[in-house]
């Protein structure tokens, strides 16, 4: 499942793209975009007892396994129950 409607932000830390520059040998710099590595993850939320479907960055997959989701949601202004 695809939606290209949203933006390429991590739902949970709010990591997006960096602007940098793709140096060459002789030491060019053209501009380059650096993505933020996402992935759409299924999570089981233990207070709302059921999973949800959220699109986050490798980072805050890693993260979750120290904190919990409810934690990270708090922290990022997100009310899980609309999602």
């Amino acid at each position: 499942m695809r939606d290209f409607g949203m933006s390429r932000k991590c739902q949970l830390t709010g990591k997006k793209a960096n602007n940098g520059f793709a140096v060459s040998h002789s030491h060019r710099r053209t501009k380059k975009l650096q993505q933020v590595n996402l992935q759409w993850k299924r999570i089981w939320w233990e207070e709302g007892n059921r999973w949800v479907k959220l699109r986050l960055s490798t980072k805050a997959i890693k993260t979750l396994e120290k904190k919990s989701l409810h934690l990270m949601a708090k922290e990022a202004g997100i009310n899980l129950n609309k999602l």
